[in-house]
């Protein structure tokens, strides 16, 4: 294997998830270069291309599917901050997450939409009043901490928020 392709494939394995663009910043390497060393890579069977959410993210095979969705949603700063609030403090009428997280809850729900799709939380109705419910915490609170925020994405996330917060009112 080519020394580009296996640090490549290097940091595939230790950024499950990472998507493309992020791949060419992080190792500095031109877009083609980076295209065509992933390319070989997948069809050695060395590295998994899921696109999930506009981006197409990047995995070693041993990742199962539900834990790659899991990690494609849990790169976003807001989805992950709902997941710790969730296990930490259990099911939760979604006014208190927004409101505990300071996100508007238009924010919330489109993070929610990518949860549930993915499993990692649940909307239970009972009497007209939703609870989000974590699921598998033990198993995301693993995908978590395999996932680092870099500042870009933090900053990225951030300003969202407050675009949010000053457009709700």
């Amino acid at each position: 294997m080519s020394r580009q392709r296996d640090r490549i494939r290097r940091h595939v394995a230790s950024n499950p998830g990472v998507h493309f663009n992020r791949l060419v910043r992080d190792l500095d390497l031109a877009t083609g270069q980076v295209q065509y060393h992933l390319r070989k890579l997948r069809r050695m069977d060395d590295v998994i291309a899921d696109p999930r959410y506009g981006r197409t993210h990047y995995y070693t095979p041993e990742y199962e599917p539900w834990e790659r969705g899991a990690l494609a949603v849990i790169r976003r700063e807001t989805a992950r901050d709902v997941l710790v609030h969730l296990i930490e403090t259990g099911p939760s009428a979604p006014g208190s997450v927004a409101s505990a997280l300071d996100v508007a809850r238009s924010t919330l729900e489109w993070h929610l939409d990518h949860l549930t799709e993915q499993d990692l939380v649940e909307k239970r109705r009972d009497d007209g009043r939703v609870t989000l419910v974590p699921l598998r915490p033990e198993e995301t609170a693993r995908l978590i901490r395999l996932v680092e925020p870099t500042l870009p994405e933090r900053l990225v996330d951030r300003f969202t928020r407050l675009v949010d917060g000053h457009s709700d009112g």
